[in-house]
């Protein structure tokens, strides 16, 4: 049975996205190996919107973010965040958040600010769901496969994670079928968090990139587990609509419209528990078949 030794993991994610300041509009960040031994991508697009946070007037607000990863992330190397602070005007702020490492840029981020303002308000139909009680925990699923997860990586999958998901539809990753291209999970983190809406914002922003890319593979009968399979981000869009809380429970409908040219177009709407649409998100990933065509 693997042993995990018991720690506040909630609180290490938090100081992870909080960054540390090295110089005006500089700042530093360390990383968290999730098994890949590569930087995990939610972890920089919440960093980067951190960074661009430390920049802006108290009060005002992300309303959108848009990010391409460019190289890969080693985890043992501390990442720099560089902010370019474009345009601060009365109402929005714009900034430009360069990720380096070893001297080169490995993520760049378009991320715009408002002051808060009332305006004209609608939305479309949610969709119906099933409330998040009663359903198995990934966490749950994963320790019930712990023996086909790869021994180098079983230790850190099957630890305690800062944030619990729950799939309404179950999928053996090691045995996947041909299922339709969607994908729905509740989540929350695991404990409160504090009352900063930018923490509970870069804290969405980087669970919004779990299981978004996969979701693509489902009409093919494959998972990202299968090692024929390779997998990565390429840009990630994120439109914060009303504020919220990632201590609550939130709902994340995900679907993959195309695929094509070795890469997949996968979009995200997450809601509250009542229905309230508070982001959309947007991303492209690459994904490749190393296997022998059938």
């Amino acid at each position: 049975m693997t042993v995990c030794i018991e720690k506040n993991v909630l609180q290490e994610l938090i100081t992870l996205l909080e960054l540390e300041e090295i110089e005006e509009n500089i700042y530093r960040g360390q990383s968290q190996d999730l098994g890949w031994g590569t930087v995990f991508g939610g972890q920089v697009i919440g960093q980067a919107l951190s960074a661009a946070y430390r920049t802006v007037p108290p009060g005002r607000r992300a309303h959108s973010l848009h990010g391409y990863f460019l190289r890969m992330g080693d985890v043992n190397k501390p990442i720099v965040y560089t902010v370019d602070c474009i345009r601060d005007g009365k109402s929005f702020n714009t900034r430009r958040v360069v990720a380096v490492q070893y001297g080169k840029a490995i993520f760049n981020m378009a991320a715009s600010f408002q002051e808060p303002e009332e305006g004209f308000e609608h939305q479309i139909d949610s969709p119906s769901f099933p409330g998040p009680e009663g359903l198995a925990s990934e966490m749950e699923l994963a320790e019930a496969n712990a023996d086909r997860i790869p021994e180098s990586i079983r230790k850190i999958v099957l630890c305690r994670k800062p944030i619990e998901i729950r799939p309404v539809k179950t999928m053996n990753p090691f045995a996947p079928k041909k299922i339709p291209p969607a994908r729905q999970v509740w989540f929350k983190t695991i404990d409160r968090l504090p009352n900063d809406p930018a923490v509970h914002q870069y804290m969405l922003a980087y669970a919004s990139d779990y299981g978004l890319i996969p979701t693509a593979l489902y009409p093919h009968g494959y998972s990202f587990w299968q090692p024929e399979i390779q997998i990565a981000s390429l840009d990630h869009a994120m439109w914060f609509h009303r504020e919220f809380r990632m201590d609550d429970w939130l709902f994340y409908v995900m679907h993959s419209p195309v695929a094509q040219g070795a890469r997949a177009l996968c979009r995200g709407d997450i809601y509250t528990r009542d229905g309230l649409l508070v982001a959309s998100v947007a991303q492209e990933g690459l994904i490749r078949y190393r296997g022998k065509a059938s």
